[in-house]
């Protein structure tokens, strides 16, 4: 997956731009832990968290709805009461917010961009249904599109969920909305977000960036270079 500017759809708040910025530390304190909120984490394992989060300067909140899988909150992206205004640097939503009834998309982005501290932002993936359309329309629902760690994943599993973990009692997988590149960065921007960022993935998927007014998008492009935009 590739950050890549040019190719990206940019979506600004009242027609701003996202400017260098954010708190600066104080004297010769030292650093404080970067909180990076882990929406939908399911278990607690490296490959859960974007490399860009990797870092020692990283801590990571866990957030599901699935008491098995022993997140740090236990609750819903539409409802963030547990975690104060401006409390966090980042948040990582991989494949979860396709998961949200579609009323609770707008709360979900609402209660992201109130956690957000100023220079804050939000690295979102989701599947990109207009193409996974494109292959329903041209025959091919139930073929496979690619191959997941959970197993084949054909454009019937991205529209419901995948049916195997659904069968399997885990009602958690099912999916309930769908997004566009437009559709995610309108969501977004309406949502507090000074600017939206989304590009196409390498496969099936859509990426976004939901940038706080602080927010200093080359710190974080570079932040993701090895494998995200600029």
């Amino acid at each position: 997956m590739t950050l890549d500017a040019s190719a990206s759809h940019t979506l600004e708040r009242g027609g701003g731009s996202a400017s260098a910025g954010g708190d600066a530390e104080a004297g010769c304190a030292p650093p404080r832990p970067r909180l990076v909120l882990n929406v939908g984490s399911g278990p607690a394992r490296r490959d859960k968290l974007h490399p860009a989060f990797h870092g020692a300067q990283w801590h990571e909140i866990r957030l599901d709805l699935d008491i098995r899988v022993r997140p740090t909150f236990v609750a819903s992206t539409a409802n963030l009461g547990c975690l104060r205004d401006r409390s966090l640097d980042a948040i990582w939503s991989s494949h979860n917010i396709e998961h949200l009834f579609e009323h609770d998309v707008r709360s979900a982005m609402v209660e992201m961009a109130r956690v957000l501290r100023p220079d804050g932002f939000a690295l979102i993936t989701t599947p990109d249904i207009v193409k996974v359309a494109a292959e329903i329309a041209a025959g091919r629902l139930e073929e496979t599109l690619y191959v997941s760690p959970a197993g084949p994943i054909a454009p019937i599993d991205v529209l419901f969920g995948l049916r195997t973990s659904i069968a399997a009692g885990n009602h958690f997988m099912a999916h309930r909305t769908a997004f566009s590149a437009p559709r995610l960065g309108r969501l977004l921007v309406e949502a507090g977000f000074a600017e939206a960022r989304v590009w196409d993935g390498d496969g099936f998927d859509l990426w976004a960036l939901g940038l706080m007014p602080q927010a200093d998008f080359g710190a974080i492009a570079a932040s993701m270079r090895t494998d995200a935009p600029a």
